[in-house]
């Protein structure tokens, strides 16, 4: 199937196919960003999370100005909220708010998926030195 790509503007239609998007391997995880900066004018950015069977996670940690969205797409995530561990069930949505100390992790024997929208966007810039922060560790 052919993508439809007609963006000038976040004002603009995008329409991306299942496997398009800008991709980052991290490891057990990967993460496909859809939209973000250059598509929506730095309003939010949209990706996907697919982690391997026992994923640790990304590291507890809270952003200072940003809200986080996440919907289970697939399988059991477990995702750190506050001061505790939560396993939240494929159809789940989460919101995290600015400030809030989190974290996911696939603690199961199967892949698993997350969508997740961050706003503002702006996430996006970190990726390549995240993904290369993975590759140092695998070494």
């Amino acid at each position: 199937m052919k993508s439809l790509n007609i963006h000038k503007s976040a004002n603009d239609t995008l329409f991306i196919n299942a496997d398009q998007g800008r991709k980052y391997n991290c490891g057990k995880t990967t993460a496909i960003f859809k939209a973000d900066n250059e598509e929506t004018d730095s309003l939010y950015s949209v990706s996907e999370w697919w982690m391997e069977p026992d994923f640790e996670g990304v590291g507890k940690h809270q952003h200072e100005t940003n809200e986080e969205l996440f919907y289970v797409i697939e399988g059991t995530v477990s995702f750190f909220i506050g001061n505790q561990w939560l396993d939240a069930e494929q159809g789940t949505f989460i919101r995290i708010p600015s400030k809030t100390i989190h974290d996911f992790a696939n603690q199961t024997n199967e892949k698993v998926g997350l969508l997740n929208i961050f706003m503002p966007g702006g996430f996006e810039q970190k990726m390549p030195s995240i993904e290369q922060w993975f590759k140092n560790k695998s070494k």
